[in-house]
């Protein structure tokens, strides 16, 4: 009898904003000939590299890079629809190398997903007007008597998932938590994780210092082109770090230091998400999972320990070797 082939590995470059995934995965690119695979799910959208903290030109240059820039901000990306574009763009790499803070991407290339159908546009408009009328904190109440299960996994505020998981449950007739407990496709793939758990302090200091560095480089101008869209308000890309309050400042609602207090508030509070859920997830099991309590923003601040443990991870676990810088 023929053996069944063995599934090939990927590497998981993970954790919150602003630990420094870009640094280490364009690192380990340029060491193992791997492709940079995007896995956060802002950094897709085309008009916003500057406030996405997207790889620059020269970065892309330096080792190949997916999925960075592909998606206009008018049409919202789904997990469905970046997971069939990851497997695609993993197929044809040599090391995959995925790179992002976006768990629920990772947990389903990981686990897979479940086969939601179409709830139809009838059923996407009523939830769209139903947000605009009522807010998302009442329709949240009303998915909560109309599908509790998938109520309880959903915070009151977040627009896009609350419009998303009603337009389900009135289209479909089904639940989106009894959709998503349906049994999942494996993805025929297993992963080395590496997951950046920087302390506090040293992230809210990163936090900052990006966000000035951001207006340096003209997130401004770039909030106000995607102003200039008029796109409607709940689509991610409206929603990305920094954009609801420079919008609020170029209306003249904000001056531009209380736009920027806000702005990195809110990108240190979900830090602290992100950091929860990576906590609570495993992409790999722990034997494949190699965790650095420190921020990587170029390999010179890595100490030669961090190096050798990180390498030595690598090398015991893939198929070609991870050489030193």
């Amino acid at each position: 009898m023929e053996q069944a082939a063995e599934p090939r590995r990927a590497i998981v470059v993970a954790g919150p904003t602003c630990s420094g995934k870009s640094a280490l995965a364009l690192d380990l690119a340029r060491r193992l000939g791997g492709t940079v695979i995007n896995a956060d799910s802002m950094q897709v959208y085309r008009e916003l590299r500057v406030l996405t903290a997207r790889p620059t030109s020269a970065e892309e240059a330096t080792a190949p890079h997916a999925l960075y820039g592909v998606r206009p901000a008018a049409l919202p990306g789904s997990v469905a629809w970046w997971r069939a574009a990851a497997l695609e763009a993993m197929a044809g790499a040599a090391v995959p190398i995925l790179c992002g803070g976006t768990g629920l991407y990772f947990q389903a290339l990981a686990t897979g997903l479940a086969d939601v159908p179409d709830p139809g546009e009838p059923a996407r408009a009523e939830a769209r007007a139903l947000l605009e009328s009522l807010g998302p904190a009442a329709l949240h109440a009303r998915l909560s008597a109309a599908d509790p299960a998938t109520a309880a996994r959903l915070r009151p505020t977040d627009r896009q998932r609350i419009a998303r998981a009603w337009e389900v449950w009135r289209g479909t007739g089904r639940g989106l938590a009894a959709w998503q407990a349906a049994s999942p496709a494996p993805s025929g793939w297993r992963f080395l994780t590496i997951l950046l758990d920087p302390p506090r302090p040293d992230l809210r200091a990163a936090i900052a210092a990006r966000f000035a560095a951001m207006l340096a480089n003209g997130a401004v101008a770039e909030a106000r082109a995607l102003a200039d869209l008029e796109l409607d308000p709940a689509l991610p890309a409206m929603r990305a770090h920094g954009v609801p309050e420079l919008m609020a400042y170029l209306r003249g609602e904000l001056v531009l230091a209380e736009a920027v207090r806000r702005a990195v508030l809110a990108i240190g509070q979900y830090t602290k998400r992100q950091a929860t859920w990576f906590r609570h997830h495993h992409i790999a099991d722990p034997n494949h999972t190699h965790i650095i309590c420190a921020r990587c923003s170029d390999k010179t601040q890595f100490s030669e320990s961090l190096e050798h443990s990180l390498l030595t991870f690598l090398n015991t676990r893939l198929d070609r070797p991870a050489s030193r810088g």
